[in-house]
């Protein structure tokens, strides 16, 4: 029996695994659940069937406001934070040929945190605090691309990039720490609420804006995706068969770091979801970039959203960063691959 359909049209041809796509449609139906059930529990809690009723037509306008302008940007925006960390994860696990390379462990989120916590030290007063996400993206490109030349040596190696990036992650974790002691108090329980990850407030132009930013990446990503498998092989096996493996690699570490530090800058620095969710979606369907891609992002969104939902709705009348119930998760989990591949 057939489990594959092919796809061919003019210089395009693709190769679908109906098992995969049968998978990611599960997987999607799935998450279309979750977030169902997060729209109708909270402090006010209703059936799906009225918050579907409220969605398409209407009613209560307390209800409606509960839903269309508290929950839902906030939905929305912890999905797109879960599911950008996610595949940036998955992006730098290919590059790195390391299953616990992450956004966190390789210096991109520090490099976000280190310039948001000083643009909220020193500049937020002055500017406002509209410019946070784009100090933040600019930390991460910055703490990325001195990774990159840090680690160039007739080319960056997957060894030196994942030193270096430990490296320069615990100096911008101890200047964060810095600049927090000699921040006044306002200003560094803000920043310790943005550190931990949180979208709490969110309100529709967060979703909108990183909406935005994401759509912009996905053609980019898009051309690579084919290229990633070649970040599998050995240095010198890819540029036999012509692969230019340096820009290749620079390319897709670029994409990386700009959806991580796109999620970092409008969710905060939320910890292990780019640890997690690569693999549990390589756990999940069948080898290659473009459907573990989906399935990621997937299981990156229902982490995010579903830690939200505990923080705001477990511990009433307190809302807990979504960020401390990731790492709840994460922790073990990065042991047990720790353990997994200490040989």
């Amino acid at each position: 029996m057939n489990d594959s359909l092919i796809l061919r049209r003019a210089g395009f041809s693709r190769r679908i695994d109906l098992s995969t796509l049968w998978r990611l449609l599960a997987a999607l139906v799935f998450t279309a659940m979750v977030m169902l059930g997060v729209l109708s529990l909270g402090k006010v809690n209703l059936s799906p069937l009225t918050v579907v009723q409220l969605l398409w037509q209407g009613g209560d306008e307390r209800l409606v406001f509960i839903i269309k302008q508290l929950r839902l940007p906030r939905l929305l925006l912890a999905a797109l934070v879960g599911s950008a960390l996610a595949v940036s994860g998955l992006i730098l696990q290919s590059i790195i040929r390391n299953p616990l390379a992450s956004p966190d462990l390789l210096g991109i989120t520090s490099g976000a945190s280190a310039a948001a916590v000083l643009y909220l030290s020193f500049f937020s007063v002055l500017l406002g605090p509209q410019y946070l996400p784009l100090a933040a993206m600019g930390g991460a490109g910055l703490a990325a691309s001195s990774i990159y030349l840090l680690a160039w040596k007739r080319g960056a190696s997957p060894l030196r990039l994942v030193l270096i990036g430990v490296g320069v992650s615990a100096l911008l974790t101890a200047l964060t720490t810095f600049m927090l002691v000699f921040s006044p108090l306002t200003t560094t329980l803000s920043a310790y609420v943005w550190l931990t990850g949180s979208v709490y407030g969110a309100s529709w132009p967060e979703p909108r804006a990183l909406a935005e930013w994401l759509l912009a990446i996905m053609p980019i990503l898009v051309l690579l995706a084919r290229l990633v498998r070649f970040q599998q092989l050995d240095d010198a096996l890819a540029q036999g068969i012509g692969v230019r493996v340096q820009w290749l690699r620079a390319g897709l570490l670029m994409v990386s770091v700009a959806l991580a530090g796109a999620a970092v800058a409008w969710g905060g620095a939320i910890a292990f979801v780019g640890l997690i969710a690569p693999h549990i979606a390589k756990r999940l369907v069948a080898p290659g970039f473009a459907g573990q891609a989906v399935m990621a992002a997937l299981v990156g969104a229902n982490l995010v959203v579903l830690a939200d939902l505990i923080g705001r709705s477990l511990f009433l009348p307190l809302d807990l960063p979504a960020g401390i119930f990731v790492a709840v998760l994460g922790t073990p989990f990065f042991l047990y691959l720790l353990i997994n591949q200490r040989h």
